[in-house]
């Protein structure tokens, strides 16, 4: 079982939209594949039209002796399925203070499913914090999305010093370029710098309507628009990112 996660310091750089298309596409490619949400904004859960129907939230998950199958739901999609976001915030605050006494925690909630499904995908919450550290010591893969902009550039930069304090492989850490538009000088600027760094996959995401849209769908890009620009790409994407991943 592969587990990457999703994740970005600030919100907003289409993480959740890259973490429900890559899960959509290796669950066409045939592999048994699990999306939890744990943003607590539930973006990805919305997409996928899924409620959670676990009592308690995400704090009786993550407890000990706790049965994380009993909060899946299957989706619309063959292959494919999902934990729901837990939509309270308070969730979240009691979960920090009881992690805080071990960092593998999640990573002990996930072992049950490795016969279970070949990937699960974590949509993560942005931001530093004792579930984010979790969730990085439970992923085989750290994928983070940027924009090619300065602040971005700067988040980038503030991660891998994160790794680098926590002590954190930092060879999890593998990220591609989203909302790409290739008219402006800087965008192309960054790329071309930061594609020296070998983190980053030469495939990108541009800035595309049909990926605003999924909003107004509920679904992936391949499950209203599979023939536009959107869709290869994002497959294109993941194809490179299998690679990488299971090579």
């Amino acid at each position: 079982m592969v587990t990457v996660a999703l994740y970005n310091l600030k919100g907003g750089v289409g993480k959740t939209a890259s973490c429900v298309n890559f899960a959509f596409l290796a669950a066409q490619d045939g592999y048994r594949t699990l999306l939890w949400d744990i943003d607590p904004q539930g973006s990805a859960s919305f997409y996928y039209q899924s409620k959670m129907k676990h009592k308690g939230g995400i704090k009786s998950l993550i407890e000990k002796d706790a049965d994380l199958e009993e909060a899946i739901l299957e989706s619309n999609y063959e292959n494919l399925d999902i934990i729901p976001a837990d939509l309270s915030a308070k969730s979240f605050d009691v979960i920090s203070v009881e992690m805080k006494s071990t960092k593998k925690r999640l990573k002990s909630v996930l072992q049950p499913l490795h016969k279970v499904y070949d990937f699960v995908f974590i949509d993560c919450p942005p931001g530093f914090s004792v579930l984010s550290e979790n969730i990085f010591h439970a992923s085989d893969i750290v994928l983070m999305p940027i924009i090619p902009t300065t602040l971005s550039v700067r988040t980038y930069v503030m991660v891998k010093d994160y790794f680098k304090e926590k002590d954190l492989d930092l060879s999890k850490m593998m990220c591609f370029f989203t909302m790409v538009d290739l008219r402006k000088n800087m965008h192309n600027e960054i790329m071309e710098t930061l594609y020296k760094d070998k983190r980053f996959f030469q495939n990108y995401i541009p800035y595309l309507s049909d990926v605003e849209k999924m909003g107004v769908y509920k679904a992936p890009v391949e499950g209203f628009a599979p023939s536009g620009y959107a869709a290869q790409c994002y497959r294109d994407l993941w194809t490179e990112i299998k690679e990488g991943v299971l090579e």
